[in-house]
């Protein structure tokens, strides 16, 4: 089982790193064409990413989760997956209407002004225009994950993240097209995910059903309810975006928005491991769970967490050492404020990772094993609650370096409410018992 656990998870990894450095190929191509005030657009769409990539993340995430459960206590699955692709894209079309015709007063609506609105109009209508195709790429490879192939998986990611790094250099200066370049190679990378995903889905080796039946509303609450902590994972980055640049803007400007930008693509990174950790171990505690192997389940939850702390402990040292370094990479034009405070700002905000891939693990596990309750709590008050209260009063308090700080702080919070309701869980089983 270690062995099966050790694949799993670092092709989980791997498929989620890619995926990440897809962002931060977009990120460094568009600090090259536009300077800071491309960072600043970037920044400002981050939580419309956010939001697709969260729902995307519940329906295909969820749909897959109670696949393998299902399955392994011999029920039948044969529509989890054409459920979860028709959700995902009925899911997709008011986000299409946005970006067709109103991408302006989306804009507008995330916090950017007249210059920033007429650089990002068009990037942001390719992006919204393609949603069906990012939400559904997640059912795709969580259901190819949970079938027993994270590596056509893992390929499929880091396939599509090739071909969007390949083609945002292309697109964007070769043929000219720009910050639409960057929109339209990012559009096309999840269907080549998907496209790469179809050779499992087409082979001898896949169980996962086709049968078409009517769109169940019943069905697809049941799917979600062990996808909202991936829904609100997603969700989390755009929400501490939107937060954070609101209170970065009233204290440092375009500038300290510029330098959030940079953090904000940095820690996709972070986020990106500790979710693969998650992802990769989720679909071997679901099976074991299923079938009855309670012993298993904890022993896959003990190795999933000592990895965990030593990706921690890496992320620490990367992050110390290397600061300013890392920081260079986005900021091509030398900018020295934006230097000073980012590299502040990248410091402290990753201290937040000593506790936050814990609880992304946690969350999980508890999706992973049908105990939504607490998996719910804890999404929430990580990615929702705890962030925004920390951050609006940390900020009155320390100003800029309260915002660094308060992922730290309600990653904490989040950590011990989650202690706390797991063990008033073990105490009312043991009391039936």
């Amino acid at each position: 089982m270690l062995k099966r656990f050790t694949r799993y998870v670092t092709q989980s990894v791997a498929g989620m790193i890619g995926i990440s450095v897809y962002v931060l190929a977009d990120t460094f191509f568009i600090s090259v064409y536009s300077g800071a005030d491309g960072l600043a657009v970037l920044n400002l769409i981050l939580p419309v990413y956010g939001l697709i990539y969260a729902i995307g993340a519940m329906i295909g995430i969820g749909s897959a989760t109670r696949y393998a459960i299902s399955r392994a206590k011999g029920k039948n699955t044969e529509h989890y997956f054409v459920q979860s692709v028709t959700w995902s894209i009925l899911a997709a079309v008011p986000f299409m209407l946005i970006g067709i015709f109103i991408p302006d007063k989306a804009l507008a609506l995330l916090g950017a002004d007249a210059g920033l609105i007429g650089l990002g109009r068009n990037y942001v209508r390719i992006i919204l225009i393609a949603t069906p195709f990012f939400m559904s790429n997640y059912t795709f490879t969580a259901f190819a994950r949970n079938d027993g192939a994270p590596s056509i998986a893992m390929i499929g990611s880091i396939s599509g993240s090739i071909f969007n790094i390949i083609f945002d250099y292309i697109f964007m200066f070769p043929v000219g097209l720009g910050f639409s370049g960057a929109g339209l190679a990012t559009a096309i990378c999840p269907i080549v995910t998907m496209s790469v995903c179809t050779i499992h889905y087409r082979s001898s080796r896949n169980h996962v059903g086709f049968y078409w039946k009517k769109p169940s509303f019943r069905h697809l609450i049941s799917c979600c309810q062990l996808g909202v902590s991936a829904f609100v994972g997603e969700l989390s980055s755009g929400v501490i975006a939107i937060v954070f640049n609101f209170l970065i803007l009233g204290i440092a400007g375009n500038m300290g928005v510029a330098a959030y930008g940079v953090v904000a693509n940095l820690s996709i990174v972070a986020f990106a491991i500790f979710n693969g950790l998650a992802q990769g171990a989720q679909p071997l505690i679901s099976e074991s769970y299923g079938k009855g192997q309670p012993t298993q389940v904890r022993k896959l939850l003990k190795w999933s967490l000592l990895v965990c702390l030593a990706v921690e402990a890496l992320t620490q040292l990367i992050i110390w050492t290397s600061t300013d370094t890392l920081i260079s990479i986005f900021n091509s034009e030398n900018n020295v404020q934006l230097l000073n405070y980012a590299h502040t700002g990248l410091r402290l905000y990753f201290l937040g990772f000593i506790v936050a891939g814990i609880n992304i693990v946690l969350v999980a596990y508890f999706s992973a094993v049908d105990e939504p309750k607490i998996a719910i709590v804890g999404s929430f008050l990580r990615g929702i609650i705890a962030i925004v209260i920390c951050a609006v009063i940390l900020a009155k308090l320390f100003g800029l370096n309260g915002i660094w700080l308060s992922l730290l702080a309600a990653e904490t919070v989040t950590f011990l409410t989650i202690l706390f309701l797991a063990y008033k869980d073990r105490r009312k089983r043991m009391a039936v018992v």
